[in-house]
Order: C-alpha cells, then sequence, then structure tokens
C-alpha cells in the first residue's frame, strides 16, 4: 500500500507540474498573442449505448480541451454514466482534468485525472443493497492521432478492482475534438 501511495503522488506532483507549465504558457500566449482565446478551444468528447441480455448500459462525456500549443492542450470533461443488469443498477457522474501531448503529430500522450461519484444497487432475492462512494482514476494513455480524433489506449494507475466501473484498468478510447 506505501509503495502505490508512492507512486500515486510522484504521478500526481508531475501532472501538477505539467498543468502548471501549460497554464502559465497559455496565460502568456494569451496577453502576447492577438489571437482569440475561443480559437483555441475545441470540444468534443463521447458517447455510447450497450444492449445485452438482459442489461442495457448508456454513457455520455462531453469535454473541451484549449490548445495550448501544436503541441500541448489541456483541458476538462463532464461523465455520466446508467447501467442495469437484471435487478441491479448504477449511475456514475463527476469530472475530469486532462492534459494531452503530441509527441510527433500522429503520436499522443494523456494524462487523466476522473473523479466519480458513484450510486450502485445491487437487486438479488428480492431484496437490494445500496452502495455509494466516490471514486478517483488516473488514466495514462498513448494514442494515434489523425488531426480532430484520436484512437488508443489508457491505463488506470488508480484502479480498484471493488470500486472501479471498468472491468480492467486498461481499455481502449477514441477522442474526437471540434
Amino acid at each position: 500500500m506505501i509503495k502505490n501511495n508512492y507512486f500515486f503522488s510522484k504521478i500526481l506532483v508531475f501532472s501538477i507540474l505539467i498543468t502548471a507549465f501549460t497554464t502559465n504558457k497559455a496565460t502568456s500566449q494569451l496577453t502576447n498573442s492577438s489571437s482569440n482565446f475561443w480559437e483555441n478551444v475545441h470540444f468534443g468528447g463521447g458517447l455510447g449505448v450497450g444492449f445485452g441480455n438482459d442489461s442495457f448500459n448508456a454513457a455520455v462525456s462531453p469535454s473541451a480541451i484549449y490548445q495550448v500549443s501544436p503541441m500541448f492542450a489541456v483541458g476538462t470533461g463532464l461523465s455520466f454514466n446508467y447501467s442495469k443488469y437484471g435487478d441491479s443498477k448504477l449511475i456514475a457522474y463527476g469530472a475530469s482534468a486532462l492534459t494531452l501531448f503530441n509527441v510527433i503529430p500522429q503520436i499522443q500522450l494523456s494524462a487523466e485525472f476522473e473523479e466519480l461519484r458513484i450510486n450502485r444497487e445491487f437487486g438479488f432475492n428480492g431484496s437490494t443493497l445500496d452502495d455509494d462512494y466516490w471514486n478517483p482514476a488516473l488514466y495514462l494513455g498513448l494514442g494515434y492521432s489523425n488531426q480532430n480524433v484520436t484512437i488508443g489506449l489508457r491505463y488506470d494507475v488508480l484502479h480498484n478492482d471493488e470500486k472501479s466501473i471498468n472491468f480492467d484498468a486498461l481499455m481502449p478510447f477514441v477522442r474526437v475534438y471540434f
């Protein structure tokens, strides 16, 4: 447990430094440039829906990024997920902060911290058990970019098998910004 906390603190400090650097760079660009702030803001996110045997899942995750430079972007997002499996259901909602770095135009590294409020109801034998809690996630990702679309894999370094709404810490993603 101590080793995980040490690793988490290193990642958190690194993320804060990158965010501070990019925020400082964005502020200096705004004051030194005659360009409009909104020209560098891009909106996007994700939509998802899934059906199965006695199950349903829907997810909405809008986000916005500020393109600090051709290589760096910082942003924020919202997330909402509803799932129903038999007599059990899950509602998850929250927000995230992300940093994107394009090593070259086609390769994108990302770090995203997400905090979700999880409300779960487990139904069994005619009764229900409620479980409500906050769940943090820190995703580190690598993707292939083609203009405004990025496809890749991300890994949740804080993944908890009992609390996370994702089955696995490693998952694919598609990011689209306009």
